[in-house]
């Protein structure tokens, strides 16, 4: 394309990073929550990180769990998203759709006890998280 191999190496590397963000961008969009939801999961929040900070730190869930847990709190401590804020709903919705996500990934491998063993809030909000989630 240029004449220089290693440019273009870059800029299909480029063009290949920004179909997977336009693609991530699309699969966000279609499967956001949906009405009150959103402000439910915003509500949890809290809640949902004591969780996971708890979850991380049990030496009696299998290593990979925990690391999943640990790279999911170093991604939502982290400033920069998948998807800025800015944007109308995806920018918060990106968050809860990844914590979602782990945490099915969770509690398929250790078990919905175990989410349940270390929820820090009400059990009218671990209702609310299942049903969130999906996790029951």
């Amino acid at each position: 394309m240029t004449g220089l191999w290693w440019a273009d190496v870059l800029i299909g590397v480029a063009v290949a990073l920004l179909i997977t963000w336009l693609a991530l961008i699309v699969t966000l969009a279609i499967v956001r929550p949906r009405g009150g939801l959103l402000r439910e999961a915003l509500r949890l929040l809290p809640d949902v990180l004591r969780l996971v900070r708890r979850l991380a730190g049990d030496p009696g869930l299998p290593r990979d769990v925990r690391i999943r847990l640990v790279l999911l709190l170093a991604y939502l401590a982290f400033p920069l998203d998948l998807v800025p804020d800015f944007i109308p709903v995806l920018g918060y919705a990106d968050d809860a759709i990844i914590v979602t996500a782990v945490l099915r990934s969770v509690v398929r491998r250790a078990g919905l006890d175990a989410v349940r063993r270390h929820w820090p809030g009400t059990d009218d909000g671990f209702t609310v998280l299942c049903r969130l989630s999906g996790l029951k």
